[in-house]
């Protein structure tokens, strides 16, 4: 079973930045896509930035320029760098995977593992 754990949520001020991380386990298949999406109170559940196996990666109009999506094979770990974070930025922030595709997507319905989620919070 995949089991994905997010973590490096928290609460920062505009400008400021953060690191989230995505470590995965339960799987080894050599091609697959990672995504991260978010969820803002009375929002919709959006795609934020996704890679795949051949490091191909995809971003959200909102986050291009501010945020980074990279991983760590040896670590199978997806990470989500975001620099100059907004207000709106504030949500939910959740990781996604789906072994054996490829082709980074921000569409929500190609994932069939989530974690629970970590939180960030950007006070103006």
């Amino acid at each position: 079973q995949v089991q994905l754990v997010e973590s490096g949520g928290g609460s920062v001020q505009s400008g400021g930045s953060l690191r989230l991380s995505c470590a995965a386990s339960g799987y080894a298949s050599s091609e697959y896509r990672m995504g991260w999406f978010r969820q803002g109170p009375g929002k919709e559940r959006e795609g934020v930035a996704a890679v795949d196996s051949g490091d191909n990666t995809k971003y959200a109009d909102s986050v291009k320029g501010r945020f980074i999506i990279s991983q760590d094979n040896a670590k199978n770990t997806v990470y989500l760098q975001m620099n100059n974070l907004k207000p709106e930025d504030t949500a939910m922030y959740f990781c996604a995977a789906r072994p054996k595709i490829v082709r980074p997507t921000l569409d929500k319905t190609e994932y069939n593992f989530w974690g629970q989620g970590t939180e960030v919070t950007v006070s103006s």
